[in-house]
């Protein structure tokens, strides 16, 4: 069956990716210890620590995000280690049978996909279980389109002991995260959200005190290619890759991290929240109903919407693609939901209208009734607002 050109991918990644980005990406590829490439990943590092905000150390992973993650849950669990797992959407459940898996002893917060779990929780439940030595946690639930409050839940497991690992995949570059102030140990993101480059890099934060309880864990791995035992010992050490990287993966990344910071990052941060603004707007002046039970907990990265039992997230994901050109995001096992992401070049300009025209006339096609012109003329105004004050 053949496929009609899609002409805007607003996917929860990875996203569409500057020009810059693809030139970046386009670059000669060189040898991996040529003395340039090994000052380019260098560089990579040093910038990744400016928008992580942090004094750890930097590990870029080759390969997708899910390789970081499952590297620093292996590198920082034992058997019989008590882990407190925050489990408010897909991939936070996620965590939780990784970590069974590697032997821990799982203690988990679950709440519904739309909703998060409170700091107070986290505190109460710290309380009640002593000898907790690990809380996990996903920044930015993509599929759920929520977020945590790391802020005070980082902070809360250092006063009882515990450190803390947290997904911040889908975050880093968009959302607020500053992870030295939030006294977090361990931070994974990816290349392919906020920050819109390619999605061949795991980018982590570690902490000294991460890095102790990582070497002392004799399961953590070694000579594996999810080893952080490796990268610490080979690399930080002593300047001997792992494994080869990809140099146009590493390209890539510096360009995207290049241009975050010549944005400012908290400029970059605010274009996401308006991008987000808008998108609400719209959703609701339609007459759709936003998955995130509130705003507060509702991410700045993508829109979650809520879909009626009448109409499949995933057909009509498809009917948008196939008849609008305009690529949005299902559910992926959070809810009968649509997605309409603002991450990286998209959250910018007119891009949530492209998405809310596409979805709002899609979902008009499955039956539903849609106030598209209402959604569009709230999204604008939101737009207008944003424009208005950044120019005064």
């Amino acid at each position: 069956m053949s496929t009609a050109p899609l002409d805007f991918t607003l996917s929860a990644g990875p996203t569409m990716a500057t020009p810059r980005t693809l030139a970046a990406l386009g670059s000669p590829i060189v040898y991996h210890y040529d003395p340039e490439f090994i000052a380019t990943f260098h560089r990579a590092e040093e910038k990744a620590a400016k928008v992580f905000k942090t004094t750890n150390d930097i590990v870029l992973m080759q390969g997708e995000a899910i390789v970081g993650l499952e590297a620093a849950a292996r590198a920082m669990t034992r058997p019989g280690m008590k882990v407190l797992n925050l489990a408010q959407g897909v991939f936070g459940k996620g965590m939780g049978y990784w970590l069974t898996s590697f032997g821990a002893e799982l203690h988990e917060i679950e709440v519904p996909y739309n909703e998060a779990v409170s700091p107070q929780a986290v505190e109460e439940y710290l309380q009640q279980n002593p000898g907790i030595e690990l809380v996990t946690a996903v920044h930015s639930e993509t599929p759920s389109g929520t977020v945590t409050d790391c802020s005070k839940i980082g902070p809360i497991a250092a006063k009882y002991g515990a450190m803390t690992l947290i997904d911040a995949v889908s975050s880093i570059g968009g959302l607020e995260f500053e992870t030295d102030e939030w006294q977090i140990d361990v931070v994974v993101t990816g290349a392919q959200k906020c920050l819109g480059g390619p999605p061949g890099i795991a980018l982590l934060a570690i902490s000294d005190r991460a890095w102790e309880r990582i070497l002392d864990n004799p399961n953590s791995p070694r000579d594996s290619y999810v080893s952080l035992v490796d990268w610490k010992l080979k690399w930080k050490q002593n300047e001997a890759f792992p494994y080869t990287p990809s140099v146009s993966d590493v390209h890539g990344v510096e360009s995207v991290l290049d241009q975050v910071l010549e944005e400012g990052l908290e400029q970059a941060i605010a274009r996401h929240a308006a991008a987000a603004r808008a998108t609400r707007a719209g959703v609701r002046a339609m007459g759709l109903e936003l998955w995130a039970a509130s705003d507060e907990i509702a991410a700045d990265c993508v829109t979650s919407v809520r879909l009626p039992d009448s109409v499949d997230h995933v057909e009509a994901r498809t009917h948008i693609r196939n008849n609008y050109g305009v690529m949005l995001s299902s559910g992926q096992g959070a809810g009968n939901l649509l997605r309409l992401a603002h991450m990286g070049p998209s959250a910018r300009g007119m891009y949530p209208i492209v998405g809310l025209a596409a979805m709002g006339q899609g979902l008009r096609d499955l039956g539903m009734q849609v106030d598209i012109g209402a959604g569009i003329d709230a999204a604008l105004t939101e737009i207008a607002a944003t424009r208005q004050a950044a120019a005064v």
